[in-house]
């Protein structure tokens, strides 16, 4: 269902809404602040993305490759699906409806109301609003843009990795956040076994390591700072499979380390990161991820969808 063929469609189909993100090279001892030259690592900037997030491509894909119904479309949100495809259908003239729970940032919920979806917040997690968002689908005849457990989400979000390999030549890993896996699964495809590719998740939201010890899409913990992307409870049932055949790994991160990442990425860089798309970064300064000597390694800097005074300045 998900090959390289398919997510090269499907880029030539959402291409003309998206940007294509810079790669940056930087030093592990520059984000560090030790001065010394130390593994370099190429960053892919996806929070530069049209609705500050990767979510927009698979967001577009959704709205440009299905039959898009009369009364719109609905989404259930942790926050940056909601803000894409309110986002998307802006662009596209389409109504949207979307669901965020109460842990959602209130940069992402002023964001999706700017942008003229109508806006429900229901619940305390992300099931919570899928419940929700299920509900009006089935009520209204709204089309239900899944954010990660979707074949046209994931075609999309595989485009990452399709830019990615033209930027970063004689890679060697990805490193990746993991929510619900749409990301890391689409990315996975389409580099299949020429690149290793290494899921990184709060250790207090491991849906995809719980689902790699149990052998399918379990429930899972849904904390962290990162909650309100990285803990949907469980990984995807479309994703599970592709993770299963071209993820080599999963490490886990803990909040301090996520924060750390954060400010380094804005003190070092100016790369403003929101929690989730930190965690990559944050997997090479704990160590939870080392690279080997001469090793080239890439990190999916997912989303920035915060507001200044959530960054040390």
């Amino acid at each position: 269902m998900i090959t390289r063929d398919g997510i090269h469609r499907t880029y030539d189909t959402i291409r003309p809404y998206l940007r294509r993100t810079p790669v940056v090279d930087v030093d592990l001892g520059a984000l560090t602040g030790s001065g010394a030259a130390d593994a370099a690592v190429s960053l892919k900037l996806e929070y530069m993305q049209c609705s500050g997030s990767f979510k927009a491509r698979g967001a577009f894909a959704n709205l440009l490759l299905r039959d898009v119904p009369g009364a719109g479309v609905v989404a259930a949100s942790g926050g940056n699906h909601g803000v894409a495809v309110a986002y998307a259908a802006r662009r596209l003239g389409i109504p949207a409806k979307v669901f965020v729970p109460t842990v959602s940032a209130p940069a992402k919920i002023a964001r999706i109301r700017q942008l003229g979806a109508d806006l429900v917040v229901a619940g305390d997690r992300y099931a919570d609003a899928l419940a929700g968002a299920e509900e009006w689908a089935e009520t209204s005849g709204a089309m239900s843009v899944h954010a990660f457990d979707q074949r046209e989400t994931i075609l999309g979000q595989g485009s990452v990795a399709l830019e990615l390999a033209g930027q970063a030549v004689e890679l060697d890993t990805v490193l990746v956040p993991v929510g619900g896996g749409g990301l890391i699964a689409g990315i996975a495809a389409y580099l299949g076994d020429a690149v290793r590719v290494v899921g990184v998740e709060p250790d207090g939201a491991p849906t995809l390591t719980v689902a790699r010890a149990q052998g399918k899409p379990t429930d899972a913990p849904a904390g962290s700072i990162a909650a309100d992307v990285l803990a949907p409870r469980r990984v995807g049932e479309l994703v599970f499979p592709l993770t299963q055949s071209y993820v080599d790994d999963v490490v886990l991160v803990d909040d301090d380390s996520i924060r750390h990442a954060q400010s380094a990425l804005w003190q070092a860089l100016r790369v403003a990161a929101e929690p989730a798309a930190a965690v990559g970064v944050a997997a090479l300064l704990s160590g939870a991820y080392r690279p080997s000597p001469g090793e080239r390694v890439a990190v999916v800097i997912s989303g920035a969808n915060l507001t200044p005074s959530d960054l040390d300045t």
